[in-house]
C-alpha cells in the first residue's frame, strides 16, 4: 500500500484519464512537469472514460477519471476527489438525431449511447426511461446516426460541438434540460483516487491536480497548443471552445453548489432504481 510521499524511493503512481483536449488541458502541467509532487512518480495512461468507468470496477489506476454514475459502483474502491471535474453549466450531452425529433417524443426509439455507466447514460434515463439503447464507442455514434443506424445519438466530447456540421438535428441538450430542471450544474466525470493510498497521499494528489488545472487556466495558450494534439483534428477555434466549457471554475473547486449538484444528481438515480437508495457520496478534500 503506497504512503505519503516522503520516502527516499518515489511513489509510482498510475494516473488513467481519457484523450480528450479537455483533459489534457487539465494534466497539461502534471504531464510536462511543470508542477511535480515530490516523491511521487505519475505514469499518465489514457483510455476513454467508458473504459476508465470498468477498469475502475477491477481497481486497476491509482487515481482514476470517471464518469459519476460510475463512481456509484466503485464507492468502496475509490474516494472522489473535490477538484478535476467536469461539469455542463447550462449544457452537456446531446441527443441528435437524421432528422427532426420532438424532445418529449424520445420513448420507444432506439438510441446509440457510449456507454451503461456513464453519467450520459443516467441523465438521459432520468429525462426519458423508455429508450431502446444501443452501446458502442463514443466517437462511432455520429457516424451511426448519420447513417440511420439507429433513430438517435447520445452526444459526448466535441461531438456536443460538430453535429450540426454534417447535418444531424439536436433533440435535446440534457445539460440544459438539468439546469432548467433543478436550477443546478449537470455533474459529468471525475478524479478519485483509490482509498487503500490512505487519505494523506489522496489529499497531495488533489492538491497537485488542483495545481496542474491552476497552472494551465494560467497559462491557457501554451496549455491549449498542448491539448490540441488530443484533439482528434477539430478546428483549434472549436477546441478551445470546448475546453473552456469543461475546465472552469468547477473543475478547481466543486463548492457547495457543486456538491449540491452531485447529491442531486444521484438522488435522482437512487429514486429510478439506478442508484443504490443507500448510496452516500463522498468527498476528498484537498484544502483538508
Amino acid at each position: 500500500m503506497p504512503t505519503p510521499a516522503t520516502a527516499t524511493q518515489p511513489i509510482a503512481l498510475r494516473l488513467a484519464h481519457s484523450p480528450d483536449s479537455d483533459d489534457a488541458f487539465m494534466f497539461y502541467a502534471l504531464a510536462t512537469e511543470k508542477v511535480r509532487l515530490p516523491g511521487v512518480k505519475f505514469t499518465h495512461i489514457l483510455s476513454d472514460i467508458e473504459s476508465l468507468n470498468h477498469a475502475a470496477r477491477q481497481e486497476t489506476y491509482d487515481i482514476t477519471a470517471l464518469s459519476f454514475y460510475g463512481y456509484t459502483f466503485v464507492a468502496d474502491k475509490y474516494v472522489l476527489l473535490d477538484c478535476g471535474a467536469s461539469f455542463g453549466e447550462g449544457y452537456g450531452p446531446i441527443v441528435v438525431s437524421s432528422h427532426p425529433i420532438k424532445k418529449n417524443d424520445l420513448a420507444g426509439r432506439k438510441i446509440a449511447i457510449p456507454g451503461t455507466l456513464t453519467t450520459s447514460y443516467l441523465a438521459l434515463k432520468l429525462f426519458e426511461p423508455n429508450v431502446e439503447i444501443v452501446t458502442m464507442p463514443f466517437d462511432k455514434i455520429l457516424g451511426a446516426v448519420q447513417a440511420k443506424e439507429v433513430e438517435a445519438g447520445l452526444l459526448i466530447h466535441e461531438g456536443q460541438l460538430l453535429f450540426s456540421q454534417i447535418g444531424l438535428h439536436r433533440v435535446v441538450d440534457l445539460g440544459q434540460w438539468w439546469q432548467e430542471t433543478t436550477g443546478l450544474p449537470l455533474p459529468l466525470g471525475a478524479n478519485a483516487v483509490r482509498r487503500s493510498m490512505g487519505p494523506e497521499l489522496g489529499r497531495q494528489v488533489a492538491r497537485v491536480i488542483r495545481e496542474s488545472v491552476s497552472y494551465a487556466l494560467a497559462h491557457r495558450e501554451a496549455a491549449v497548443e498542448y491539448a490540441l494534439q488530443f484533439a482528434r483534428d477539430m478546428d483549434p477555434v472549436l477546441a478551445d471552445k470546448f475546453i473552456g466549457m469543461y475546465v472552469n471554475k468547477w473543475t478547481l473547486d466543486y463548492g457547495e453548489e457543486g456538491r449540491r449538484a452531485v447529491r442531486e444528481l444521484l438522488a435522482r438515480g437512487a429514486a429510478v432504481g439506478l442508484v443504490p437508495a443507500s448510496f452516500q457520496v463522498e468527498f476528498l478534500s484537498a484544502a483538508a
